[in-house]
C-alpha cells in the first residue's frame, strides 16, 4: 500500500476533521488516482484550491499521485505570499454573475439589493445549480460541499458564515466586490432590473396612501413589481451602509 502527506493551508482547514487540521496528513491508498480525486476525498472542494505543490514543484489538478508524495494545497488568499507556475483557480470571469443554493436565500436578496446579479430559486436541484453555474458562467455560492465538488463548477465557493449579514460581507470580501457595489437597481423578488416608471402609468396600481404621498417609482422590467421609498427604504439603506462601513472598519 502506498502513502502520500497531505497538508492544507489558511482556509482550507475549515473543511478538515479536527484531528487532520494545521497538522501533515497520511493518507493511505492502493490505486493511483489524480491529486483532484485525493483532495476532495479528504473534503476539500476542487474550487477552493489555487495551488498545489509537490515535492517541491507545482502542479495541477491531473497530477497522478505517488508513493511518498510530500503534497501542499493551498488557497486564493496564498496569492499574497506566493508566486506560483500554475494556478488551479479558473480565471475571473469578466461579469461577476451569482447563482445561490436554496440554504443562502436571505444572501441572494442580499446580494440582488446591492445590485448583483443573482439567480436564486428555492426548488432549484444540486445538478440544475451545476448546469446553470457552467453555462451561464456564475458563481456557485453554496454551503454544501458535495454540490461545489461537481465537475461542472469551475466558478465557485463555500459561504463559511451562518449568519446572513455575515455572509453578505464574506462574499464581498472574497470577490472584492465592495467597489461594485449598486444598490436599488435590481428587483429583490426575481432579479429583474429595476426602472424608473411615471406615476400616472400605475397610479391605478398604488395603495391609496402612497398615491398622495409618493411620486417618484421604479418598475421591475421582469415581473412589473413596482418600488418606491416607503418605511422599509430607511431601513435597507440602514442595512447598506453598515456592509459599506464594514469595508472600512468601523
Amino acid at each position: 500500500m502506498a502513502i502520500a502527506y497531505f497538508y492544507f493551508h489558511a482556509e482550507l482547514n475549515h473543511f478538515l476533521p479536527r484531528h487532520h487540521k494545521q497538522v501533515k496528513i497520511p493518507h493511505f491508498f492502493e490505486e493511483k488516482s489524480s491529486i483532484k480525486d485525493m483532495i476532495e476525498s479528504l473534503g476539500v472542494p476542487h474550487p477552493e484550491v489555487d495551488f498545489i505543490n509537490v515535492n517541491g514543484e507545482y502542479v495541477n489538478f491531473s497530477y497522478i499521485v505517488s508513493d511518498g508524495d510530500i503534497i501542499n494545497v493551498y488557497p486564493i488568499s496564498a496569492r499574497r505570499t506566493i508566486i506560483a507556475s500554475v494556478s488551479l483557480l479558473s480565471e475571473p470571469l469578466s461579469i461577476i454573475r451569482f447563482v445561490v443554493d436554496i440554504h443562502l436565500g436571505k444572501l441572494a436578496t442580499s446580494l440582488r439589493l446591492l445590485g448583483f446579479d443573482t439567480l436564486y430559486r428555492n426548488d432549484y436541484e444540486d445538478e440544475k445549480l451545476a448546469q446553470i453555474s457552467s453555462s451561464q458562467e456564475r458563481i456557485l455560492l453554496t454551503r454544501d460541499k458535495g454540490l461545489l465538488m461537481r465537475s461542472l463548477v469551475t466558478h465557485g465557493y463555500y459561504v463559511r458564515n451562518t449568519n446572513p449579514q455575515q455572509q453578505i460581507i464574506e462574499v464581498l470580501q472574497r470577490f472584492d466586490l465592495f467597489k461594485l457595489i449598486s444598490p436599488f437597481k435590481r428587483c429583490l423578488r426575481c432579479n429583474g432590473l429595476l426602472e424608473v416608471v411615471d406615476k400616472q402609468t400605475i397610479i391605478h396600481q398604488l395603495p391609496e396612501n402612497v398615491r398622495s404621498q409618493v411620486d417618484e417609482f421604479q418598475r421591475c422590467q421582469d415581473c412589473d413589481r413596482i418600488y418606491w421609498k416607503g418605511s422599509h427604504y430607511e431601513r435597507l439603506q440602514q442595512f447598506i451602509d453598515g456592509v459599506l462601513n464594514s469595508q472600512r472598519g468601523e
